[in-house]
This record gives structure tokens, sequence and C-alpha cells, in this order.
């Protein structure tokens, strides 16, 4: 295998190695693989104080050069810390993509054993969109291939959507996914570009005593329609606390029509992929989701003559 195929071939051996010829004043800092890891780019720890980066395949390459750009920019006008670029790798030892060195950011994973208060937790994460939204666009990178095309129309994926309706046929409502998705098609989004992240995950946020205490890869970060990062409304957040999130989040119909779009295309990605490895488990939670997203969109929509936002 090659690094093209994946994650093939990173190791703690190579982080070693690139730090040695690279960075040599960090040379013998002990390097660990972090707990939770991420599929696009492997994480190791190196030392207390510091991260490597390293995408796994091409795709994931143009996030190094706007990450290292913009992480700077962005951190000074956000309420939590975000990953500070601490140097900037080059390909070497057999290792083919550009990689960075971070400061390393204290914290656990987010989820529901690990959040003291849910609808306090919301309520930050809506307030760290919030503060995104708000940064200078200035020449920042528009969404496109380098966002996986977070913060470009959901139409986008149109094509992906209606070949997994096809597939779950009989396993979940797909007339009532079709008619949401098609809102959120017909609900564009007409207002200035503004900052997102791309994804605002479980895995992507820490908490530290229970509180949102950072927000982590920005590789799919960028400038377009906010909609896809309102997803984490019905993956975390459900009834008191879900309804603190959309209040918080501060954001009109045609941009939540939206966010269902990208909840239901998301969630039935992964149900299809669930079901075929015979993940109960994880199929369940997915068809939560999906179940979770259509009553949502019951509740408070469709909206024929509303902004799009």
């Amino acid at each position: 295998m090659t690094f093209a195929d994946g994650r093939a071939g990173i190791d703690a051996a190579l982080v070693r190695r690139l730090i040695e010829a690279q960075f040599p004043r960090w040379a013998g800092l002990p390097v660990t693989p972090v707990e939770v890891d991420g599929w696009d780019n492997r994480t190791y720890r190196l030392g207390d104080d510091l991260t490597v980066r390293l995408p796994t395949a091409p795709g994931y390459v143009p996030a190094v050069a706007k990450e290292n750009t913009w992480l700077p920019r962005l951190a000074p006008q956000l309420p939590v810390p975000i990953p500070s670029i601490v140097a900037a790798g080059e390909p070497g030892e057999g290792y083919p993509f550009p990689w960075s060195v971070r400061g390393w950011l204290p914290g656990e994973t987010a989820s529901r054993a690990t959040i003291a208060d849910r609808t306090r937790f919301a309520e930050a994460v809506a307030g760290f969109l919030r503060a995104l939204r708000r940064c200078d666009t200035t020449d920042a990178p528009a969404a496109g291939d380098h966002s996986w095309h977070r913060g470009s129309p959901p139409v986008f994926y149109d094509d992906e959507t209606r070949h997994c309706l096809r597939l779950l046929e009989g396993r979940i409502d797909t007339a009532r996914v079709a008619a949401v998705w098609g809102a959120a098609l017909v609900l564009e989004h007409r207002g200035d570009p503004v900052w997102f992240h791309g994804d605002i995950a479980t895995g992507n946020l820490l908490v530290a005593d229970g509180e949102l205490a950072a927000v982590l890869d920005f590789g799919t970060s960028g400038v377009g329609d906010p909609a896809c990062d309102l997803v984490i409304a019905w993956t975390l957040f459900t009834g008191r606390d879900r309804a603190a999130f959309r209040q918080a989040a501060d954001q009109d119909e045609g941009t939540w029509a939206r966010a269902r779009g990208w909840a239901l295309w998301k969630a039935m990605l992964i149900l299809v992929d669930t079901i075929d490895r015979d993940d109960r488990a994880g199929a369940a939670e997915q068809e939560r989701v999906i179940s979770e997203v259509l009553d949502d969109h019951d509740r408070f929509g469709p909206w024929s003559g509303a902004s799009a936002g």
C-alpha cells in the first residue's frame, strides 16, 4: 500500500523521523497516538505541549496550507481556543504531503457523558458559531473542493442523496426524506458568505470540567453558507438542549431547512455503511437522527415564502 491509499504508512516511527530531520530541537520528545484520532488526518502527541498532524491522502492536503494561514487570524476573534500552528513541515522520509506541528489543547472529546450541562454546552457551541460567522472574510477561501463542498449549496450532493434514498427504500420513510431534501435545495442561501467550520461534531469539540474548552479540525472550513454547522442539533442535542441551540444559533428558517438537508445526507451515507457492516447499534443511531430531522421539519417547516438566509 502507499500513502495515497489512505492511512497506510503513517505511524509514530515516521513522525519521529520527520521531526528529527526537519525540527531537531524536538528530537527525542516522545511521540504517541492521540486517544481519539480522525480519518482525514492522523494526529500524534509530541511531548507534553505539541501535536503533529499529517494528512492521510491527497484530498486532505489543501487543508494544511489553509489552516496554517487562517487559524492564527481566526483565533483572536473566537471565544474558545482553536489549534495554534507552531511549525509547518514539508514532505520527507518517504511521506509525500505537507504536515504541521501544533500546540496541544487539553480536554476530553465531547460526549453526553463528559458534558456537565447539555443546555449550557449547546449555547456555548452556538456562541462559538456566531463568533465565527462574524470573523473577517477578506481574501478568505470560498467553499469548494478544499472544504469538501461544506458551505456550498447542498445540491452538490443531490446525486449521492438520491442514490441513498434508493438503497434505503423500505428501511426509512424515503418519501418524507425526499420532501425535506427538496426543501433544502429550494431555500437557497442568499445572505453574505460567512465563515463556517464545516465539521462541528463531537470529535472536534473538547470539554474540560464539563464545559466547551476548544474547537478542533478546521480542515473543511471556509466562507459560504453556514447551514452545515447546524447538523449537531440532531447528532448530539435533543429536547431542551436542541431548543437552546436553535435559539442561540440565531439563524433563519431557510438556513435550518438546508441544515436538515445536510443532516439527512450524512446520516443516510452512514446508515448505508452501517447496514453493509451489520453494525446494528450504528444503524439505529443514524435512524434516530433521520427520524428526529423529519420530526423537526414537520414542526418548523416547510416555509414556502421564507427567506433563505
